[in-house]
């Protein structure tokens, strides 16, 4: 009996009930729910050059403010991943998502730098622990094994809401102006929230709250075990090099195609998408093949260590490639691609992480390895608005950004190959 099967059916008690239509249901309902997380998110670059004009901000102050939404993201994915460990996770997400509908206030009042930065910084805090939280909530309905597929979906959510939502709030933004997306994301999130509320469910696999102690399996380990592993370690430096480049693409590729490739505004704004067509495309395939072959026993370490690890060096060998290209349209593609390819390291980092946790940790863990792999977005929208301020053009200060991320990548890549081994560091600290 393999680690995952000891704690989740331990001798002596009943296999978990599978219930796959519930679980997709959950699933379905989760994805939803980071579609608006990332539609949120996903409306700044979009408004970007408007709230310029109108508000006569510089390209570093856009910069800033794309990576104000990051001030308090990390620090509240980490208090709050571990209060989901104590609290059931529905409410956690209910409270979450009306939030995100709260902080959209503040700039429908009053338009300014500061309010909009206030706002940003409010709706990352209420973002922060998202991923995590719809992770855990997504997991208690599968075992470890069958993780990265569900975690594909939730990753996709950000593809979906690009390819999706950003061309419809790019039309209300031409048509109706930026406020009007604003206010059509706020509503939106209410709704989801109440929705949740009537279909949101514990699942199978979840760890019993206040109840941990009686049960008859290893329910925690010290949590400095699971974040000095080397399967953890190489999972948040693998991420973290492409949570960067996730970052750059929401907030600076619309104003890339538009200043840079000299693309039309509403175009760029449906084109928005193109990436994360590509990312969810390879997301979806990589997961759902590398789910089948750890299931038919296949390496934990293969498929989810070497296979992100080259798509991350691929991904973003492409993307470094981008100042030598003259054409718009094989920088388009090598965008495209390249991200898209890079974007496998995220779910599969996620199931690795999950892979070496107990259920009743389940919760805390993620929030810490999302908040760190997150806090990329500290420093990459702002780092790209201050190269494209400083290069001689708009497009070699983009093309420049790309390149530098792309580079990061790599690095990201070779040292997620060298580190992450879930099968070996679940036996170390689950024990065997």
């Amino acid at each position: 009996m393999s680690v995952d099967r000891v704690h989740e059916a331990p001798p002596g008690t009943a296999a978990p009930v599978q219930r796959p239509v519930m679980a997709w249901v959950i699933t379905g309902m989760l994805v939803l729910f980071v579609v608006v997380n990332w539609a949120d998110k996903t409306v700044f670059g979009i408004a970007a050059q408007p709230l310029k004009e109108e508000l006569g901000l510089t390209s570093a102050q856009v910069g800033f403010i794309g990576s104000a939404f990051f001030f308090l993201f990390s620090i509240a994915g980490l208090t709050v991943g571990f209060i989901g460990n104590r609290v059931r996770t529905k409410w956690v997400l209910f409270t979450l998502a009306a939030l995100w509908s709260l902080t959209m206030v503040p700039v429908l009042v009053s338009a300014s730098f500061a309010t909009l930065l206030i706002s940003r910084i409010g709706l990352g805090a209420a973002e922060g622990p998202s991923g995590a939280l719809a992770a855990a909530g997504a997991f208690e309905w599968f075992p470890k094994e069958k993780r990265s597929f569900p975690a594909a979906w939730l990753s996709s959510g950000a593809s979906i809401a690009k390819i999706a939502i950003a061309p419809l709030l790019a039309l209300i933004v031409a048509v109706w102006g930026w406020r009007a997306s604003f206010v059509t994301l706020a509503v939106a999130g209410v709704v989801w929230a109440l929705a949740w509320a009537l279909i949101g469910r514990q699942g199978p696999y979840a760890a019993p709250l206040g109840r941990a102690e009686s049960a008859p399996v290893v329910n925690r380990v010290p949590f400095r075990r699971i974040a000095l592993s080397r399967t953890f370690l190489g999972c948040v430096v693998g991420t973290f090099t492409m949570y960067g480049l996730v970052s750059v693409i929401l907030t600076w590729l619309p104003s890339y195609f538009e200043v840079g490739l000299g693309i039309d505004r509403l175009q760029a704004g449906v084109m928005f998408g193109l990436p994360s067509i590509s990312g969810m495309t390879a997301m979806l395939v990589v997961s759902w093949f590398s789910d089948r072959a750890v299931a038919r026993g296949s390496s934990a370490r293969v498929q989810r260590g070497l296979v992100p690890a080259g798509g991350l060096l691929v991904g973003g060998a492409l993307l470094a490639l981008l100042p030598y290209l003259v054409s718009p349209v094989l920088a388009i593609i090598a965008v495209v691609v390249g991200y898209g390819i890079g974007t496998v390291a995220l779910p599969l980092g996620t199931a690795a992480v999950s892979q070496i946790c107990p259920p009743a940790q389940q919760s805390g863990t993620l929030g810490v390895f999302l908040a760190l792999q997150s806090s990329s977005g500290l420093i990459a929208p702002a780092l790209t608005g201050w190269l494209v301020d400083v290069a001689p053009t708009p497009s070699e200060g983009f093309a420049l950004a790309f390149q530098v991320f792309g580079l990061a990548a790599v690095v990201g890549g070779l040292i997620t190959a060298l580190l992450v081994d879930p099968d070996r560091d679940a036996r170390r600290i689950l024990g065997a």
